[in-house]
């Protein structure tokens, strides 16, 4: 079996249930203003039926080991979201493109872009 598909025992790679997981943070901490959007963009596009939680959870599935290993929780979330919005028609690749570009010449702070 690869690490890719399933480990000798019948579970995925994502599947950690029962494996040690170290020392829990349980302090609490603020959500930064992207995550929050990450959120509410997820809530809103499942609202409008964009996608399911099945397929937030299959993209999630299927991005593989070094995705959990190297972004965090919401790095994760809005790729899965983003790639479910295409799936779905919402936008394609070529517009979301275009899109990221002309967010990018606004310059890379609120302050530049504001010039």
């Amino acid at each position: 079996m690869t690490k890719d598909s399933q480990t000798f025992d019948g579970r995925r790679w994502h599947d950690m249930g029962g494996d040690a997981a170290g020392r829990i943070r349980t302090d609490q901490h603020d959500f930064s203003l992207w995550e929050k959007r990450v959120d509410a963009l997820m809530i809103l596009a499942s609202a409008k039926g964009h996608f399911t939680v099945d397929g937030l959870r299959r993209v999630l599935e299927d991005m593989g080991p070094e995705a959990f290993e190297t972004m965090t929780y919401y790095e994760r979330w809005i790729a899965s979201v983003n790639q479910n919005l295409i799936e779905s028609g919402v936008y394609s690749t070529a517009e979301l493109a275009q899109r990221m570009s002309e967010v990018a010449a606004r310059g890379a702070t609120y302050g530049e872009a504001n010039k």
